[in-house]
């Protein structure tokens, strides 16, 4: 008997150890991806600044010292107690336009990147998954798109349409899909492989419950990285087109109209607190997210997991 027990202790205990360091395995995914992301200091620097910049556009009301269509008497005044950062050609609060023009920056970073990510999404995992002519077709169709110059299209449409910031975030939105359609398939194609896919498949699941269900969860990562850096790109190209009097139209504030007044080398030169805040703005708002993007790239990357 003596030596018979130490046999059915280790027989006991083997199933066991095997069952904690499964159930930590499933539990400790997410918190590794979050414990590398935090991990990444330029990706946390960036997410506070972008988390301030939020907050900013949500209380926007709140915040403003007063309303960004009011007209005072003083223009194009300095920074004053009055005026913290000075008034515009009009007579305008800077301050106050600066903060509601983040309503709109944000609008159209998340807006079109929200409506392009959907398409590709799901155009690119009907490439990948039924392959065959469903894929040729989608994939030409993507060529196309990708053949014409993007910002030249785009203020084709905008100036067919009309300057606004529905017209903008939709157009913008509708062109973006073909580099996230692409992504996605190429990642659709390496799932499916796999052979959970080939089981439910063998098991009579139908198309859209695989691959919605089945495959898109382990396609997040990219979808996650790309929609983190496309929301930088909406911004810029948003101040690009109201910097060239094709997007917001006046008197409703963006940091690309604010810009606008840049274009003299007076204002360059002489009255600096009207073209910096919103550059400065443009320069934060778009690093922070490149920097939460890297981040998130990193920690979601399956070959630096550990």
């Amino acid at each position: 008997m003596s030596l018979t027990s130490p046999k059915i202790e280790t027989e006991v205990e083997l199933p066991s150890r095997e069952l904690t360091e499964d159930l930590g395995t499933e539990e400790s995914n997410l918190k590794v991806i979050s414990r590398r992301f935090f991990k990444h200091k330029l990706a946390v620097v960036g997410l506070v600044i972008f988390s301030i910049i939020v907050l900013i556009a949500v209380f926007a009301p709140v915040i403003a010292p007063l309303s960004p269509y009011d007209v005072k008497g003083d223009f194009s005044s300095a920074p004053s107690a009055a005026h913290v950062l000075g008034t515009d050609q009009v007579g305008r609060d800077l301050l106050s336009r600066l903060i509601y023009a983040s309503r709109v920056s944000l609008s159209v970073g998340i807006g079109a990147v929200a409506i392009y990510i959907t398409i590709g999404t799901i155009l690119g995992a009907l490439a990948g998954y039924f392959g065959k002519w469903v894929d040729m077709v989608i994939m030409r169709l993507t060529d196309i798109v990708m053949s014409f110059p993007y910002l030249m299209v785009i203020l084709v449409l905008v100036s067919i349409m009309g300057p606004s910031l529905f017209n903008i975030i939709l157009v913008i939105g509708l062109l973006g899909w073909p580099s996230v359609a692409r992504l996605i398939r190429g990642s659709v194609l390496s799932v499916k492989e796999m052979d959970y896919i080939k089981s439910g498949v063998a098991l009579g699941y139908s198309a859209p419950k695989i691959v919605f269900q089945h495959i898109l969860p382990n396609c997040l990562a990219p979808i996650l990285v790309n929609a983190t850096f496309g929301i930088a790109s909406a911004i810029i190209l948003e101040t690009s087109l109201s910097f060239l009097g094709m997007g917001v139209q006046p008197p409703a504030a963006s940091w690309g109209n604010m810009l606008i007044e840049a274009q003299s080398l007076t204002v360059l030169g002489s009255q600096p607190w009207l073209w910096i805040p919103p550059g400065l703005m443009i320069i934060l708002s778009v690093l922070s997210i490149n920097f939460m993007g890297d981040g998130l790239r990193d920690a979601l990357d399956p070959k630096s997991i550990k």
